[in-house]
């Protein structure tokens, strides 16, 4: 087994462990030396080559998988949280997660079979799927099918992140950022210490370039990626009534848009931008300076997608018909199935977003049958 692991120095390490069958290829989990033992950043998918890699990546750090002190979990998508039931279990350490997203894993372990599968064909039917995109779903569905979802083997969380809270780690100050948007609760985590490399230049040493104008490094899970946009959807809820079943009243204030993540998420780009740490250890691909000009990248990026979505809802369009039109990394005959669903959502999140600004509002639909799914157009 080939174990990458890298000394971001100062007790900072990263470990990538596979994701399979996933075109990220691994999650950079985070190992940080505290005075009461190692404590991991996020822990990977629930996967065994994945568990042999972890485990095998903390005692490339000098330490066992059973020295664990504790996990800080970013977000509760199983390619950060699936791991840490197993971590829990080799060594009793506690697993933190902000509270929004811990609302999240307690549903999915309690979710009565099929829940899921009903939630998301209510979705896809109010935003317009076609017909051979819910047949899978529904046959699924018939079947008994969806019972085993990824990340219910994930721990429930037993400490809270709280927002703007300086954590618990003895001999280190990290301090938790919620930053939301790729999921409700996601949080980043800034290490308010000085750069190694800033020291080590201050004594006469050789310095990393473009580091100096920044302080302390930022754990950014998901939120903030060197070269990825991350993905940006409706928060998903499957008890929620306006979403599984009438009355149409409650529907129609759940279309119009109570809840509004891509205006989350670049509120949170613009705290991380005044931020402005000197490296961002990112969760995927690698470290980074100038978090500043990144944040600058991505919300000119959504900006630029909202804009060309408002001039696309001169007529009235569903949501599917959008992400239908809308610019993916491939035409849209070529995206996989599942990921149909993601640029749905993803799509979703804008309309609310422009809903929000009062740059579009919903002209028809849904009723509660899900015969007549929204459509939106310009205002």
């Amino acid at each position: 087994m080939t174990v990458q692991t890298t000394d971001h120095r100062g007790g900072v390490w990263s470990i990538a462990v596979p994701i399979p069958d996933n075109p990220l290829g691994h999650t950079l989990v985070h190992l940080l030396e505290t005075d009461r033992g190692p404590v991991l950043i996020d822990t990977g998918w629930d996967d065994p080559d994945s568990w042999d890699t972890l485990v095998a990546g903390v005692a490339a750090c000098g330490f066992a998988i059973a020295d664990i002190h504790g996990v800080l979990i970013t977000h509760h998508h199983p390619d950060h949280h699936g791991l840490s039931g197993k971590v829990r279990e080799a060594s009793g350490a506690w697993i933190a997660m902000h509270a929004a997203d811990t609302a999240v894993v307690r549903r999915t372990r309690e979710a009565v079979p099929g829940q899921w599968l009903d939630y998301l064909l209510a979705k896809l039917a109010t935003a317009g799927a076609p017909e051979d995109h819910l047949a899978p779903l529904r046959e699924a569905r018939a079947k008994g099918h969806g019972r085993k979802l990824p990340g219910r083997r994930a721990a429930l969380p037993d400490r809270e992140i709280g927002p703007g809270e300086l954590l618990d780690l003895p001999g280190r100050r990290v301090r938790a950022i919620w930053t939301p948007g790729h999921t409700p609760g996601h949080v980043c985590l800034h290490l308010e210490e000085e750069h190694p490399a800033a020291a080590a230049s201050a004594s006469g040493g050789a310095g990393r370039p473009g580091r100096a104008g920044g302080f302390g490094r930022l754990f950014s899970g998901d939120h903030l990626l060197p070269g990825i946009t991350p993905h940006i959807g409706l928060y998903e809820d499957p008890d929620d009534p306006t979403v599984t079943g009438p009355p149409a009243s409650s529907r129609l204030r759940s279309s119009r848009g109570d809840g509004d993540p891509l205006g989350d998420y670049l509120d949170s780009l613009e705290r991380i931008g005044r931020l402005a740490p000197a490296e961002v250890l990112p969760a995927h691909q690698h470290a980074f300076a100038d978090a500043e000009g990144r944040v600058r990248e991505l919300i000119a990026h959504h900006e630029e997608r909202l804009s060309g979505l408002r001039a696309l809802l001169r007529e009235p369009l569903t949501a599917w018909q959008l992400a239908e039109a809308m610019e993916w990394n491939r035409p849209w005959e070529q995206i996989p199935y599942a990921s149909r669903n993601i640029a749905v959502s993803e799509a979703e999140a804008h309309l609310r977003r422009l809903v929000k600004l009062g740059h579009a509002e919903m002209v028809s639909g849904p009723d509660p049958a899900g015969s007549d799914p929204a459509r939106y157009i310009a205002v």
